[in-house]
């Protein structure tokens, strides 16, 4: 390892430092908006072009894996460029910076939301609730467009609509993936295109396993624990968990897997649950710190900062074990065409479930007036035809709800 030194915030690293790895993660943990397509652009910029961390073909094939596993993409990329450059600390010192200041904004505003009162403060909470229709609406639009482009796959996301509206809660959105990626071994193995380039992280076999092993154990074994030793502690890390190892697609998908985890519990609110959304559009870093406010604003105990840190490493968890167990297999995995049609029918599957969401709750809570529904209209363009960054449409969001809660 060379001996230059990064030096940021007046405190000098050696390169490769886990301490280097924090800073230039932080740095984008507080200036990253836009999204997990957004984080990925920032990535490649920071850590392909500017500090050369891992060239373009390396980082290509990162970003596939990625998004092959379930959890959180750009997360799990930041994840692995830390493994790649620090090691086990720097991976972890990669996820905290990144994932900390959003999710301690998130936090602060679980703890500030219930304050907000009289018709500005009502209606500020309610334009949070509208803007989640547009930008959920949006991801709908140009998720159907990357992962639904043909009929077939486009009728595999609708019987997957159908599903989760019919069967509501984690289990009917399980089913409809299920159902999504056998019917994608059927009529996506065409499709396929080739791949190449190879991923070359230092994790050992024995490490691998053992990361898969713990991530299938916690999701079986929690279950079986509740049932024999019932814990609000335990229910919390395990919906949460549950959440986090089923989500393909991308953060938004993880709003239908949340919501019947702590709203058809009882645990929060539609209004509480939405209004946290929205403010998690407002802010940078991964969608999936939305947890945090979940654990904060949860109505039985632990709940809080304790609650917050809670649902935050149990969501992010299990994509980080799936991370960690899958990359010394990823190479001989991904050239497979029934790999490929299968993730190809799953994630048009994906695109069914969002819609889904999108309906209900999203639509049936959010929109309740005419007026509700033109600032969600314009909410939409300014996120689809003019390109505004989410977090303006957010704030853009909350003054029209203010505003409408004058009238």
């Amino acid at each position: 390892m060379r001996e230059a030194e990064a030096v940021a915030g007046g405190a000098r690293w050696q390169e490769g430092s886990p301490g280097e790895v924090f800073l230039a993660f932080l740095k984008l943990g507080l200036t990253s908006f836009g999204g997990p397509i957004a984080h990925l652009g920032y990535f490649r910029h920071e850590f392909v072009e500017r500090r050369r961390w891992i060239d373009d073909q390396g980082y290509a094939d990162l970003v596939a894996l990625c998004q092959f596993l379930p959890g959180p993409a750009s997360s799990q990329v930041g994840f692995a460029l830390g493994l790649l450059r620090g090691g086990p600390l720097g991976a972890l010192m990669a996820w905290v910076a990144f994932t900390l200041p959003s999710a301690l904004l998130l936090a602060a505003f679980a703890y500030g939301a219930s304050s907000l009162g009289g018709p500005i403060g009502t209606g500020a909470i309610a334009g949070l609730k509208i803007v989640a229709v547009a930008i959920v609406a949006q991801a709908v639009l140009g998720m159907a467009q990357n992962l639904c482009p043909d009929r077939q796959r486009a009728t595999i996301a609708l019987a997957a609509a159908v599903l989760a509206i019919l069967f509501t809660g984690a289990w009917g959105q399980v089913a409809a993936i299920a159902a999504g990626g056998a019917a994608g071994l059927i009529v996506s193995r065409a499709d396929g295109t080739p791949v190449s380039g190879h991923i070359r992280f230092p994790v050992v076999r024995a490490a691998s396993l053992l990361c898969l092993g713990l991530f299938a154990a916690l999701l079986v074994g929690l279950p079986l624990a509740l049932a024999v030793a019932p814990s609000q502690s335990l229910a919390l890390f395990d919906a949460f968990y549950r959440a986090g190892a089923l989500v393909f697609g991308g953060g938004h998908v993880v709003l239908p897997l949340l919501e019947s985890a702590v709203v058809d519990t009882g645990w929060t609110t539609h209004d509480q649950f939405l209004a946290g959304y929205g403010a998690a559009q407002a802010v940078p870093g991964p969608l999936f710190t939305f947890a945090a406010y979940l654990g904060a604003v949860l109505t039985p105990e632990p709940n809080g900062l304790l609650g917050a840190a809670i649902a935050l490493i149990a969501v992010f968890l299990p994509g980080m074990l799936l991370l960690v167990g899958v990359i010394p297999f990823w190479d001989a995995l991904r050239i497979r065409s029934g790999t490929q049609a299968l993730m190809r029918g799953a994630n048009a599957a994906v695109v069914g479930i969002l819609g889904a969401a999108l309906y209900d709750p999203l639509f049936t809570t959010g929109i309740t007036s005419p007026h509700a529904f033109a600032l969600a209209l314009t909410c939409f363009v300014l996120l689809v035809v003019w390109k505004a960054p989410p977090w303006r449409v957010v704030l853009v969001a909350a003054a029209g709800g203010a505003l409408i809660g004058l009238l």
